[in-house]
């Protein structure tokens, strides 16, 4: 890129002339090699290279929709990181998880956070729900020809609808497969290794219109549940104080819970547990 530019330092024509409201339509115009999926690899499998991060679940709850992930990253049959963060905020109103390989989903997701950036600049309006999720979508199906060779990422996305009629059911979870094939969920879902024993454990305790607060509580528990089956699924840390990532979307916009919060839920399912250590 840097080669396009003329002596005086202006940017070259593309950068200035009309464009697209899709930032990575542009990316793989101006700099394609930037792109995850348009990296050349060599052949042969490499999905035991990269660290993976794990599990991931969302709940639709009254008025929003709660997400949170495990903080654990393996590699092989090591742990290659205890406090990774695979829960972040897409939007002002919406989520989106990770797992699979670690490097190349938390690339795709800031590349997710920039497109989402840049349509709302360009267009002067914030793209629809299902607008984002088809995006997110397309730039997992960019990443194809990786995930053939063992670096697949799966995202899980949810967010609160502004389009919805009802703010009580605005709430909404979508899943996708490794060819981006985008699916919206009722009430619950979960991804990565750990994703059979949560699905489990929520569909014993999910139940339509929860509070927001019960359904975080619900959502630690299924990746308690989760850790408790899955070995790549890091339950929570009380020697080195590592708890969940734990956040919101609901019509005052997306949040995260604070450690002390989330360490104060995490702490009482940990107490239930040992009472009830089937749960």
């Amino acid at each position: 890129m840097a080669a396009g530019f003329d002596p005086s330092g202006r940017l070259p024509d593309v950068f200035t002339n009309a464009g697209t409201s899709s930032f990575t339509t542009f990316l793989s115009r101006v700099a394609p090699e930037m792109l995850p999926g348009r990296r050349p690899l060599p052949p042969g499998m490499a999905a035991d290279l990269a660290p993976h991060a794990t599990t991931i679940v969302a709940i639709s709850a009254t008025g929003g929709v709660v997400m949170a992930g495990d903080r654990r990253a393996t590699m092989g049959n090591l742990i290659a990181q205890r406090d990774i963060e695979k829960v972040h905020p897409a939007d002002a109103y919406s989520l989106v998880g990770i797992a699979g390989t670690a490097g190349i989903g938390i690339e795709l997701m800031r590349l997710f956070q920039v497109e989402l950036e840049h349509y709302e600049k360009i267009e002067g309006a914030m793209l629809s729900l299902d607008g984002k999720a088809n995006r997110l979508a397309s730039m997992i199906r960019g990443n194809l020809g990786a995930a053939m060779q063992g670096l697949a990422v799966v995202p899980l996305f949810a967010g609160f609808d502004l389009a919805a009629g009802d703010a009580a059911t605005a709430g909404r979870i979508f899943s996708f497969d490794v060819t981006g094939g985008p699916y919206e969920e009722t009430g619950y879902d979960a991804i990565g290794s750990g994703s059979l024993f949560a699905k489990s454990a929520l569909k014993k305790r999910f139940r339509a219109g929860l509070s927001v607060e019960d359904a975080t509580r619900l959502a630690v528990e299924a990746l308690y549940d989760a850790a408790d089956d899955d070995t790549a699924t890091g339950g929570p840390d009380l020697t080195r104080r590592i708890y969940p990532v734990v956040m919101t979307a609901t019509a005052e916009g997306t949040r995260r819970l604070t450690d002390t919060e989330t360490a104060a839920i995490a702490e009482g399912v940990v107490a239930g547990r040992m009472e009830n250590p089937g749960g």
